[in-house]
């Protein structure tokens, strides 16, 4: 595809942009912005990865993930801003999912190791991650939000910190692993992802398409159930001090 033809495609943005527009939903600015920073970061990506690839370092391999761990970092704290050390929580189940995954593709000769392989696997990794992260720490907050109440009463009883969180806890797991496992139900009848749609169209055998689809589907179902459940036994301690007393919630800080 040439600059010229790229171009073309942003028909696809002036569409929702004249719609916003005409039905004065105030969509403008975002949408703009949103466009104009995806064009940017993916051209930088687009020529670094280059770079890295051609180098085939494991130095510039490390680099790439952890700036991209920094990079969800920062983007899924902001979600978690009540829970006291969300950023270190966060790198924590980052770097935990992307060391899972990365010594059970290597270690059992599933892709090789080179950068081809390595960075587009591990951003799929970390992205899921974080947007499992921030639909967690959403459910969270608001579930410990609307029953401190249950939770100072079952600690009166005599209960521990993590019997007065359980229900929370389980209940933000579940409710935040729950589209990744309804979507992967549908696959292949509602959707085509789009990394297989993207191999196909460049011509590889479609077969082999799927079979490295469904590769990628399997780690980010683990991926799902692993960075919420490490994430929610992360934060819940740390909303209870050392007498096991509930912390009222306007007390945590980030």
């Amino acid at each position: 595809m040439s600059y010229l033809t790229l171009s073309i495609t942003l028909i696809f943005v002036l569409i929702p942009l004249t719609l916003s527009k005409t039905l004065k939903l105030g969509l403008e600015k975002d949408t703009i912005i949103a466009t104009v920073r995806s064009i940017i970061q993916l051209l930088a990506v687009g020529y670094v990865l280059q770079y890295v690839f051609d180098a085939e370092h494991y130095i510039f391999i490390g680099l790439m993930i952890l700036l991209m761990i920094a990079a969800a970092t920062q983007n899924a704290r902001r979600k978690g801003a009540s829970i006291q050390g969300i950023t270190w929580k966060l790198i924590v189940t980052f770097i935990f999912i992307e060391v899972l995954t990365q010594c059970i593709l290597l270690g059992l000769n599933i892709t090789p190791p080179t950068a081809q392989y390595i960075i587009p696997i591990s951003g799929m990794v970390i992205g899921n991650s974080m947007v499992l992260g921030i639909l967690f720490l959403n459910r969270f907050t608001a579930e410990v939000e609307s029953h401190q109440d249950e939770t100072e009463l079952i600690l009166s009883l005599g209960g521990t910190p993590k019997q007065a969180i359980h229900s929370q806890l389980i209940a933000s797991i579940k409710a935040s692993t729950i589209p990744t496992i309804e979507s992967q139900k549908t696959i292949g009848l509602v959707q085509l992802p789009g990394m297989m749609s993207g191999q196909i169209i460049a011509g590889a055998d479609p077969v082999q398409a799927v079979q490295f689809q469904l590769l990628i589907l399997f780690i980010l179902l683990t991926t799902a159930v692993v960075t919420s459940i490490a994430l929610g036994f992360l934060s819940y301690p740390t909303l209870f001090n050392e007498r096991m007393q509930f912390l009222k919630w306007e007390d945590n800080d980030s």
